[in-house]
Protein backbone atom coordinates (compact mmCIF):
# COMPACT_ATOMS: atom_id res chain seq x y z
CA UNK A 1 0.00 0.00 0.00
CA UNK A 2 1.45 3.54 -1.23
CA UNK A 3 1.74 5.59 1.77
CA UNK A 4 -0.16 8.93 2.55
CA UNK A 5 1.70 11.93 2.31
CA UNK A 6 1.21 14.54 4.68
CA UNK A 7 2.84 18.30 4.10
CA UNK A 8 3.19 19.62 7.34
CA UNK A 9 3.53 23.66 7.09
CA UNK A 10 3.49 26.64 9.19
CA UNK A 11 6.05 29.56 9.21
CA UNK A 12 9.37 27.95 10.05
CA UNK A 13 10.74 30.16 12.83
CA UNK A 14 7.16 29.99 15.29
CA UNK A 15 6.26 25.89 14.80
CA UNK A 16 9.67 24.30 13.96
CA UNK A 17 9.77 22.07 17.53
CA UNK A 18 6.01 20.93 16.98
CA UNK A 19 6.83 20.35 13.48
CA UNK A 20 9.58 17.82 14.46
CA UNK A 21 7.25 16.42 16.96
CA UNK A 22 4.22 15.94 14.26
CA UNK A 23 7.10 14.16 11.77
CA UNK A 24 8.53 12.03 14.38
CA UNK A 25 4.79 10.83 16.13
CA UNK A 26 3.62 10.27 12.35
CA UNK A 27 6.26 8.03 11.35
CA UNK A 28 6.60 6.27 14.93
CA UNK A 29 3.37 5.99 16.02
CA UNK A 30 1.79 2.38 15.43
CA UNK A 31 -0.86 2.78 13.79
CA UNK A 32 -0.19 6.34 11.72
CA UNK A 33 3.44 5.05 10.76
CA UNK A 34 1.43 2.16 8.49
CA UNK A 35 -0.25 5.06 6.71
CA UNK A 36 1.41 8.31 6.46
CA UNK A 37 4.73 9.76 5.24
CA UNK A 38 4.96 13.52 6.91
CA UNK A 39 6.72 16.47 4.84
CA UNK A 40 8.36 18.77 6.63
CA UNK A 41 11.39 21.44 4.69
CA UNK A 42 13.79 20.78 7.88
CA UNK A 43 14.34 17.16 6.71
CA UNK A 44 15.12 18.52 2.73
CA UNK A 45 19.01 18.22 1.92
CA UNK A 46 20.80 21.18 0.62
CA UNK A 47 20.00 20.93 -3.13
CA UNK A 48 20.19 22.87 -6.02
CA UNK A 49 16.81 23.65 -6.11
CA UNK A 50 15.03 26.96 -5.80
CA UNK A 51 12.85 26.82 -2.19
CA UNK A 52 9.33 27.46 -3.94
CA UNK A 53 10.24 24.68 -6.56
CA UNK A 54 10.86 22.11 -3.96
CA UNK A 55 8.13 23.60 -1.30
CA UNK A 56 5.51 23.06 -4.69
CA UNK A 57 6.25 19.77 -5.69
CA UNK A 58 6.33 18.42 -2.27
CA UNK A 59 2.17 20.02 -1.98
CA UNK A 60 1.15 19.04 -5.83
CA UNK A 61 2.15 15.10 -5.03
CA UNK A 62 1.05 15.04 -1.39
CA UNK A 63 -2.12 13.75 0.04
CA UNK A 64 -3.22 16.11 2.88
CA UNK A 65 -1.82 19.35 3.47
CA UNK A 66 -1.55 20.11 7.36
CA UNK A 67 -1.05 23.82 8.31
CA UNK A 68 -0.11 25.19 11.79
CA UNK A 69 -0.80 28.70 11.91
CA UNK A 70 -0.27 30.84 14.34
CA UNK A 71 1.24 35.07 15.54
CA UNK A 72 3.33 35.42 12.39
CA UNK A 73 3.11 35.56 8.95
CA UNK A 74 6.78 34.73 8.35
CA UNK A 75 8.94 35.63 5.02
CA UNK A 76 7.21 37.50 2.00
CA UNK A 77 8.11 36.97 -1.42
CA UNK A 78 8.55 40.04 -3.94
CA UNK A 79 4.40 39.71 -4.20
CA UNK A 80 4.16 40.08 -0.34
CA UNK A 81 2.97 36.72 0.07
CA UNK A 82 4.37 33.93 2.94
CA UNK A 83 5.46 30.35 1.67
CA UNK A 84 3.22 29.39 4.05
CA UNK A 85 0.39 30.94 1.76
CA UNK A 86 1.21 29.95 -0.95
CA UNK A 87 1.56 26.24 -0.46
CA UNK A 88 -2.25 26.49 1.41
CA UNK A 89 -3.27 27.59 -1.80
CA UNK A 90 -1.60 25.59 -4.09
CA UNK A 91 -3.17 22.41 -2.24
CA UNK A 92 -6.50 24.08 -2.41
CA UNK A 93 -5.52 24.33 -6.48
CA UNK A 94 -5.23 20.63 -6.33
CA UNK A 95 -7.90 20.09 -4.23
CA UNK A 96 -5.88 18.20 -1.35
CA UNK A 97 -7.53 17.80 1.73
CA UNK A 98 -6.72 20.54 4.44
CA UNK A 99 -6.20 20.71 7.74
CA UNK A 100 -5.72 23.94 9.80
CA UNK A 101 -4.69 23.91 13.01
CA UNK A 102 -4.73 27.54 14.66
CA UNK A 103 -2.75 28.65 17.75
CA UNK A 104 -4.93 29.78 20.65
CA UNK A 105 -2.35 31.40 22.46
CA UNK A 106 -1.10 33.54 19.14
CA UNK A 107 -4.52 35.34 19.25
CA UNK A 108 -2.96 38.61 20.80
CA UNK A 109 -0.62 40.42 19.02
CA UNK A 110 -1.40 38.17 15.83
CA UNK A 111 0.52 39.56 12.13
CA UNK A 112 -2.95 41.32 9.76
CA UNK A 113 -1.82 39.47 7.63
CA UNK A 114 -1.82 36.05 9.07
CA UNK A 115 -4.92 37.21 10.38
CA UNK A 116 -6.80 37.91 6.76
CA UNK A 117 -4.62 33.89 5.76
CA UNK A 118 -6.99 32.17 8.82
CA UNK A 119 -9.98 34.59 7.88
CA UNK A 120 -9.32 32.72 3.86
CA UNK A 121 -9.21 29.70 5.75
CA UNK A 122 -12.12 29.53 8.40
CA UNK A 123 -14.20 30.97 5.25
CA UNK A 124 -13.60 27.48 3.62
CA UNK A 125 -12.61 24.80 6.09
CA UNK A 126 -13.07 23.76 9.38
CA UNK A 127 -10.39 24.49 11.71
CA UNK A 128 -9.63 22.95 15.50
CA UNK A 129 -7.36 25.26 17.81
CA UNK A 130 -5.02 24.10 20.53
CA UNK A 131 -3.37 25.69 23.40
CA UNK A 132 -0.45 23.80 24.13
CA UNK A 133 1.49 21.27 21.32
CA UNK A 134 0.40 18.07 23.35
CA UNK A 135 -3.21 19.38 22.21
CA UNK A 136 -1.63 19.74 18.77
CA UNK A 137 -0.80 16.57 18.77
CA UNK A 138 -3.96 15.11 19.89
CA UNK A 139 -5.84 17.17 17.44
CA UNK A 140 -3.96 15.85 14.43
CA UNK A 141 -3.95 12.29 15.21
CA UNK A 142 -7.68 12.76 15.85
CA UNK A 143 -8.49 14.38 12.15
CA UNK A 144 -5.36 11.75 10.52
CA UNK A 145 -7.71 8.84 12.22
CA UNK A 146 -11.12 10.53 10.51
CA UNK A 147 -9.12 10.68 7.11
CA UNK A 148 -8.80 7.04 7.43
CA UNK A 149 -12.08 6.13 8.52
CA UNK A 150 -13.35 8.52 5.89
CA UNK A 151 -11.35 6.92 3.03
CA UNK A 152 -12.06 3.53 4.56
CA UNK A 153 -8.47 2.87 5.05
CA UNK A 154 -9.88 1.24 8.55
CA UNK A 155 -13.29 0.74 9.60
CA UNK A 156 -14.89 1.09 12.97
CA UNK A 157 -18.04 -1.21 12.54
CA UNK A 158 -17.37 -4.96 11.69
CA UNK A 159 -17.21 -5.60 8.22
CA UNK A 160 -20.13 -7.98 7.95
CA UNK A 161 -22.45 -4.70 9.10
CA UNK A 162 -20.79 -2.82 6.94
CA UNK A 163 -22.65 -1.86 3.57
CA UNK A 164 -20.42 -0.81 0.43
CA UNK A 165 -20.54 2.43 -1.08
CA UNK A 166 -21.47 1.66 -4.20
CA UNK A 167 -24.12 -0.65 -3.10
CA UNK A 168 -27.68 -0.38 -4.57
Amino acid sequence: MKKIRVFISSVQSEFAEERLVLCDYMTSDALLGRFFEPFIFENVPAVNYPVVSVYSNEVEHCDIYLGIFGKQYGFEDSEGISPTEREFDLAGLHSKTRLIFLSNDADIDRDLKEQMLIEKAQQLLVRKRFNSPLELKTAVYVSLIHYLEEKEFIRTTPFDATVHTRAV
